[in-house]
């Protein structure tokens, strides 16, 4: 028999780290009083996180859900006029400023570190406003040195975090040699990931820009250790409402540069916290609106939100008719029974087929009558991987969910 050909592990994209999860949240992350509590509150559309001009005025993160504006649903509302309408929401999480030392607990950082550890993405809110009236902890502005003393504080947290891994997985050294061969070879492989990882984050390189480094076996391995440097990260740059509006501001090169040489394909969103909390307080929609229109901008918390939700590789699928239309929350790469469990766990056990519309040719076709009549209203397997805007009807046998 010829020998096997041997097969080469591709290096697997970004998207492919984080929890196999569709309960994923984003953090708000930053030095004290850049003005992530500020951000969360208008996220939120609430006032219930502290806002103080004080370092560590958040302690204890809280957790909110920021609901997400999609022409699409509001398009299949209109056409169903349903006595229930659900819309899709990503979880924010305030979470207390970092300083230089949170590694070693310096301002109370190993909880804050924890707190960063249990969230699966992380948006890097930047103070880019001058005020003598609001502190900083480092006394002047500088958003690339606040954002440089942030991530590596990150990454030294985890090459600390990985080091104890490895003197760990050393002491089992001998019980994976008497168990089996492939026992030991596990073993190894693991071994080896750790101290490739070790080795990326001491180059002052974060895990998540290991594009064409990590195998498959890494990917399963850093998933297990739950990485800050592993984490999808976005940049929400705070200025002050004259920069907003006239859309320049002297610290935006200088971030757009840093971001492009150590996070390269993250968002950049430049918004105005003061702002966006003010046009919050407003009582209706239409004072909001007529104050966006004589400001000449749009507000940047829709974009923000939606794109937190796509960060941590969230996509929505619709369900829809005259009792509700609502839109569900999976992570990239659901297969149709795996969406269907998202609505009930017996509907995936249970699972026949998904009959399935594409948004896109919906609309365009103008019903789903249409659709059918088109040829492009499709009947897919347990095998179908779900993607974002699809409208979904599941077909299931409850006897087998029982």
């Amino acid at each position: 028999m010829p020998p096997k050909k041997k097969v080469e592990e591709e290096a697997v994209g970004p998207w492919m780290l984080g929890r196999w999860s569709r309960a994923l949240k984003v953090g708000l992350v930053g030095m004290p009083n850049v003005g992530k509590s500020t951000l969360y509150n208008t996220l939120s559309k609430s006032h219930h996180s502290k806002t103080a001009n004080v370092p560590f005025c958040t302690i204890d993160p809280t957790e909110t859900r920021a609901f997400l504006e999609d022409e699409r649903f509001d398009w299949l509302v209109a056409q169903h006029k349903p006595k229930s309408e659900v819309k899709a929401f990503v979880t924010v999480v305030d979470i207390a400023g970092l300083i230089s030392g949170a590694h070693k607990g310096e301002g109370l950082g190993n909880a804050f570190l924890s707190h960063i550890q249990s969230v699966d993405g992380i948006v890097h809110v930047m103070r880019a406003f001058e005020d003598d009236d609001v502190i900083h902890a480092e006394d002047t502005v500088d958003p690339v040195r606040d954002i440089n003393t942030i991530c590596s504080e990150l990454r030294l947290k985890d090459i600390s975090y990985m080091k104890g891994k490895v003197e760990f997985h050393k002491k089992s050294h001998a019980a994976a040699r008497t168990k089996s061969p492939a026992h030991l070879k596990k073993w190894e492989d693991e071994l080896e990931t750790m101290e490739k990882v070790i080795a990326w984050l001491e180059e002052g390189k974060d895990v998540k820009n290991g594009m064409d480094k990590w195998t498959t076996k890494d990917i399963e391995y850093i998933n297990d250790y739950g990485l800050l440097t592993a984490k999808p990260c976005m940049y929400a740059i705070n200025m002050n409402k004259k920069d907003f509006c006239r859309k320049k501001n002297k610290f935006l090169k200088p971030i757009y540069d840093w971001v492009q040489a150590n996070s390269p394909g993250s968002a950049m969103i430049p918004y105005c916290g003061a702002y966006e909390e003010e046009l919050q307080d407003m009582e209706t929609e239409a004072e909001r609106q007529k104050q966006l229109t004589e400001d000449g901008v749009v507000s940047a918390m829709p974009k923000m939100i939606t794109t937190a939700f796509h960060m941590v590789h969230l996509i929505n699928f619709f369900t829809a008719g005259p009792d509700e239309v609502k839109a569900w929350t999976v992570r990239k790469g659901y297969k149709a029974p795996q969406a269907a469990g998202v609505i009930h766990t017996d509907f995936e056990k249970g699972f026949i087929m998904a009959e399935v519309m594409a948004f896109s040719e919906l609309k365009e076709l103008g019903s789903e009558a249409a659709v059918k009549a088109a040829g492009k209203y499709r009947q897919e397997g347990k095998l179908y991987e779900v993607q974002d805007g699809d409208v979904i009807f599941f077909k299931f046998n409850l006897g087998k969910g029982k």
